[in-house]
């Protein structure tokens, strides 16, 4: 089938030159000529690019996605965890600059405001935030794993699987990290550069970044040990505007909002310079050939300062001036990671698996300038913000039975089943201080806490109907309660209101159905419906605060949603190795969508959550991989995502201008089309060479969609940025690779400015 068939989207779809040349690819992987390949009763995922995957290991009925270390090292610009899934279908990470700590995945059918409607685990240690829904404090902890310590990334789309939470519902990334076989070192060092003009803003910004890393095994006893350190500076994060441009100067620049309304630019704010440093080390100990127990330590730092700067100059002497916005902030911070597991691998009747994991902030101080600039810069009053208390921790119990048939081979059945406890934490009081930048805390200015629990059962059974056919069923009942929230705030007078939140709680049970069909050696055909509750998170309950200029309103009275989601994925594998392609329909609805709105108050800006009634999401997603394409060495992968998401009903709107409705407009923050493709040539052991391309149409951040004007700060672009690397291996311990990520330098907004045209150099040494 070509999704371009079909009339509904021939009607919206609009030619680009990145989306046509990604289709004569996928098509020509689909004309291809079968062979042998695995047998019918095989029911191969055929995205996996080498190695078995985490869905094929454990059995997980989800479409799934793969990028390899090697992948990412020969093709990928990569300074985190986060830069390898660039390429994979339907994903994207919001990040503003290298070293960003508020980088959220949007997936599908979920925008970069959304991150509890992901996951994100390394070796099964929860790197998701869950204490809040949102680009901020709720983002993965990304930094928690170096790029050099993983061995593959698996991304599985949609809830199907009764082993995850509802918050799976835009996908499961698992990281899986390498543990060594013999002693192993590596060091690398990487510089970046930025040149960026913007309004009034332009300057070069710079980071450089290293890493060690160390790991053996002796007998049973192996180990891994890496240690990175990152100096950067990114180019502005947010803008100071204004209704108005101040009198008696000059210099401020005129444009528009996001709604299409005059706005002055005065100045660019949060030009960030961080230093962060991390380290982890991992055991594990093998005390019988089918029985290990690993331990994981991380521990990750972060010292970052981020000031203003005006646009604005007296008229009459040309001094520097400020209205005002203007403020800088600095934050101290220090987290650690533990996770603990205990599993057998007999690989026959009986596995289990028992795990704990820790996240905490040991310290997390955000302290904020609120004097007037420009003496406001060098100190005076201000704010100290602690969410030092802020963490969670998990406890998981797995079992899986492999009953044997009347022949003593393996059975038709694969059980498997378990327990799951969490609970997330969130503290984050904010206290007056004289001195911003190093004075102690006054008084109380306001104070947000509260905690959230879920207590979870699941089972899950794999049935072999057929050599050819397989059905997995499952379930997943959930007990969730929401307590100890907690307010206080202050009014312009300094009196205090503190408020006592009311306990909440919520139980349901989300059914899970797949049917996977092999219809010959190279075809496969998997139908899959499943529903998923995604409780509120602690952040979007009780958390009342202000980040970055950024207001977030409280909300205890959420509901959770409830999301019913259906996949028709029909896979196909090509000749020999050649590649393979994707074609999935998808629907979601939701019913009581948490969605997070935000509106403009002056120079600053107001967020709040509410319960939309009904949204669906349907769509089609293609995906293909094709292998020496006209020569030896040149492959081409890549996606195209066609999203129709829709507001049904939302019976809480009120209109934020006359007529305004939100039925039928687009949901927030899901565009229309997305698209990658990458094209890598690889002549020889030696040299690599890559050519990548990533497109998203523009996105709305309304649920009326009033947000008419893109291309503005705190507007939503559609974007098509190409990507370009060399890498050069000089013999088996010496590697070096320059790149280059926005090629063409495309200006573009996600709200925040992002990143211009970035320069790469890398030199890597592995023994």
């Amino acid at each position: 089938m070509n999704p371009l068939s079909a009339p509904l989207i021939c009607r919206r779809f609009k030619p680009h030159p990145l989306m046509l040349a990604l289709l004569w690819a996928w098509r020509g992987s689909a004309l291809a000529q079968s062979a042998d390949a695995q047998a019918p009763d095989a029911l191969p995922v055929i995205e996996v690019r080498e190695g078995a995957s985490v869905a094929e290991r454990r059995q997980l009925p989800q479409t799934s996605a793969s990028v390899t270390a090697a992948a990412a090292a020969d093709g990928i610009n990569v300074t985190d965890s986060s830069d390898a899934l660039k390429y994979l279908p339907s994903l994207s990470v919001r990040k503003r600059y290298i070293g960003d700590t508020q980088s959220p995945l949007a997936t599908r059918t979920t925008g970069i405001n959304a991150s509890a409607r992901s996951l994100v685990y390394a070796d099964g240690i929860l790197l998701s935030a869950l204490v809040n829904n949102n680009n901020g404090n709720g983002s993965p902890r990304w930094f928690m794993v170096a790029p050099e310590e993983m061995a593959r990334i698996d991304v599985m789309y949609g809830p199907f699987a009764a082993e995850y939470p509802g918050n799976s519902y835009g996908a499961v990334t698992e990281i899986v990290t390498r543990m060594p076989q013999q002693f192993e070192a590596s060091a690398k060092a990487l510089y970046s550069q930025q040149d960026f003009s913007q309004y009034g803003a332009s300057g070069t910004y710079r980071a450089q970044e290293y890493n060690l890393a160390l790991g053996n095994r002796d007998g049973a006893l192996a180990w891994r040990f890496s240690a990175n350190h990152l100096d950067s500076f990114s180019p502005p994060v947010t803008y100071v505007t204004a209704n108005a441009a101040p009198a008696g100067v000059t210099g401020a620049v005129a444009t528009q909002d996001r709604t299409g309304k005059p706005v002055f630019v005065l100045g660019a704010g949060n030009l960030t310079h961080t230093v962060q440093d991390s380290a982890r080390l991992k055991l594990s100990y093998d005390f019988t050939p089918a029985l290990t127990l690993s331990y994981t330590l991380g521990m990750w730092q972060n010292q970052a300062n981020a000031n203003a700067q005006t646009f604005l100059k007296n008229a009459a002497n040309g001094a520097p001036a400020y209205g005002g916005g203007f403020s800088a902030n600095s934050v101290d911070q220090q987290q650690w990671m533990q996770g603990l597991e205990l599993r057998s691998k007999t690989e026959g009747v009986w596995d289990w698996q028992l795990a704990a994991s820790t996240m905490t902030s040991s310290r997390d101080l955000t302290r904020t300038s609120a004097a007037a600039f420009p003496a406001g810069a060098g100190g005076g009053a201000g704010t100290i913000a602690d969410a030092g208390g802020t963490g969670w921790s998990t406890l998981d119990a797995k079992g899986i039975w492999r009953p044997s048939g009347a022949d003593g081979k393996r059975g038709a059945h694969v059980f498997s089943f378990g327990a799951h406890y969490d609970r997330y934490t969130l503290a984050t009081p904010t206290w007056n201080t004289a001195d911003w930048i190093s004075g102690g805390n006054g008084a109380l200015a306001s104070d947000s806490r509260g905690k959230t629990e879920t207590s979870a059962l699941w089972a899950q059974d794999v049935w072999r109907l057929a050599p050819s056919l397989k059905a997995t069923l499952g379930a997943r009942y959930e007990w969730w309660r929401a307590f100890g929230g907690y307010n206080y705030s202050t009014n312009a007078s300094g009196v205090g209101f503190p408020v006592n939140q009311p306990q909440v709680s919520q139980d349901g049970v989300s059914p899970k159905a797949s049917l996977a069909w092999s219809v010959n050696d190279d075809w496969l055909a998997t139908l899959s419906a499943g529903r998923a509750l995604r409780f509120p998170t602690v952040g979007e309950l009780y958390q009342n605060v202000l980040v970055g200029g950024v207001y977030l309103q409280a909300n205890p009275n959420l509901k959770p949603e409830k999301v019913w989601s259906t996949e028709l994925a029909i896979e196909r594998a090509l000749a020999e190795g050649q590649g393979k392609w994707r074609l999935s329909l998808f629907e979601e609805r939701v019913s009581d969508a948490l969605i997070s709105q935000s509106s403009t108050l002056g120079s600053g800006v107001a967020s709040f959550t509410q319960n939309v009634d009904k949204t669906r999401q349907r769509g089609i997603e293609a995906a293909f991989e094709r292998n020496d394409v006209m020569t030896r060495g040149l492959s081409f992968n890549g996606s195209l995502t066609w999203v129709d998401a829709r507001i049904l009903a939302n019976g809480g709107y009120v209109p934020t201008a006359a007529g305004a409705t939100s039925v039928g407009k687009r949901t927030p923050y899901v565009p229309e089309w997305r698209a990658t493709l990458v094209a890598t040539y690889k002549p020889d052991d030696r040299w690599s060479y890559t050519l990548a391309g990533r497109y998203s149409a523009r996105v709305y951040a309304t649920v009326d969609n009033t947000d008419v004007n893109s291309h503005t700060y705190q507007g939503f672009d559609g974007y098509t940025v190409l990507d370009a690397r060399v890498r050069y291996r000089f013999d088996r311990h010496w590697s070096a690779a320059v790149g280059v990520d926005n090629l063409t330098n495309r200006d573009y907004f996600l709200f925040h400015p992002f990143p211009q045209r970035t320069v790469f150099a890398e030199l890597k040494y592995d023994f």
